[in-house]
């Protein structure tokens, strides 16, 4: 029987795809496997054929859309500019609900611990923080998870910003960074309140934005996590995510929830270079370091903000750029833990192309997603975030 009713995807969207390939140099996946199913022509194909035709909604379908790290570097490339991004996260909408029961119990179970249980519940994920701390300090965690080394002195220490009024900007704190990378929410702070500016925090309900549960195709969760940010952050004021990951999410809320309220808040979402950017200078101290920008893909293909990164950090440092055209280190939120061998092929190429820009010595890069960061650290570099490496040149 033809499987319309099953994938209902926009057609408008679907048939936008020409077949022209220019997106196939763009795409991770298919740079690694050379597989015509594992390139975005490929999978639209893919989708077509279920939509449209009689191809089945199978295990076969599943792994072709599963495989694909949606880091929507295809996007930029396509003349047709078919919206991709939205096509794969209704194809795993679909995914979910129609073929989530065929999944292996011990995935099912720790899909449920982390989308359903964890990462809604930000005093749960603190409390698993401390005991991941705890096996750290025992050396259980193996070093090529990437995980960053946990500080008893910052997970105890509560974020504080400076006391006032009603705040220039609020910084957007979520889940896993909060939790892993508090630190680079301080230096993010810092140097804020550095432009003058006073910034400010999220009411309590600001747990988590959502943006995994959008990526795994779970999108009635996204939206009740995306509805407790909004009413978590009130008022006018520019709301400045230092995740790229997050942000992207965070500027899409006026599709995901289609109400005026959201399309109104997704105007006000800034990456922190986004935001810095437009911002009085900081003083800063030039470093005479070199530091090797990777550009995150919801940086780059999606909020299309790389070049403010570029404009704050050239400001204290010595910039070089990968040859590589912004391609993927194959992070993609949680890709690298459902997809270990490719995101590890991908990542290789992007490590390569890091040490190539770098020239000598050990690299210095800089990556404004905690994703990235972690994968590309995970393989020994040293990964900065460029609040961090702003704070640090801070006179």
């Amino acid at each position: 029987m033809s499987l319309l009713s099953v994938l209902t995807l926009d057609e408008n969207e679907l048939v936008a795809c020409v077949a022209c390939g220019l997106c196939l140099p763009h795409c991770p996946t298919y740079r690694v496997t050379g597989l015509e199913a594992a390139s975005p022509r490929g999978r639209i194909a893919a989708m077509q054929a279920v939509q449209f035709g009689d191809a089945p909604l199978d295990a076969t379908f599943e792994r072709y859309m599963e495989e694909c790290v949606q880091c929507r570097g295809c996007e930029a490339a396509c003349p047709s500019s078919v919206p991709f991004g939205h096509l794969m996260e209704g194809a795993r909408g679909v995914l979910h609900e129609q073929r989530r029961s065929e999944r292996r119990w011990r995935r099912r179970l720790a899909e449920w611990l982390g989308y359903r249980l964890v990462l809604p519940r930000h005093r749960l994920l603190l409390a698993l923080t401390w005991l991941l701390l705890v096996a750290q300090r025992l050396h259980l965690v193996p070093r090529r998870l990437g995980l960053p080394r946990l500080s008893v002195r910052s997970l105890a220490r509560r974020l504080r910003v400076p006391a006032g009024d009603a705040p220039d900007a609020y910084l957007f704190t979520g889940c896993v960074m909060d939790a892993w990378q508090r630190d680079t929410h301080r230096a993010a702070i810092r140097v804020m309140a550095a432009t003058g500016a006073r910034p400010g925090l999220p009411r309590g309900g600001a747990d988590c934005c959502g943006a995994l549960h959008v990526h795994a195709g779970r999108e009635e969760e996204a939206r009740r996590l995306a509805r407790r940010v909004i009413a978590a952050l009130p008022g006018t004021a520019p709301v400045v995510v230092d995740s790229a990951g997050c942000a992207a999410a965070m500027k899409d809320y006026g599709r995901l929830l289609d109400t005026d309220e959201a399309r109104t808040f997704a105007t006000r979402v800034r990456d922190f270079s986004e935001w810095l950017a437009r911002q009085p200078p900081p003083a800063v101290r030039a470093d005479g370091g070199r530091v090797v920008v990777q550009d995150p893909c919801h940086l780059r293909h999606v909020q299309h903000a790389d070049g403010a990164v570029r404009e704050v950090l050239g400001r204290a440092y010595e910039l070089a750029e990968t040859d590589d055209d912004g391609l993927c280190c194959g992070a993609g939120g949680a890709y690298n833990a459902l997809q270990p061998a490719l995101a590890t092929q991908i990542r290789d190429r992007k490590v390569e192309a890091i040490r190539r820009a770098a020239g000598d010595g050990r690299p210095r890069v800089a990556s404004a997603n905690p994703g990235c960061a972690m994968h590309l650290a995970a393989a020994g570099l040293d990964v900065r975030h460029p609040a961090d490496l702003l704070a640090e040149a801070l006179e």
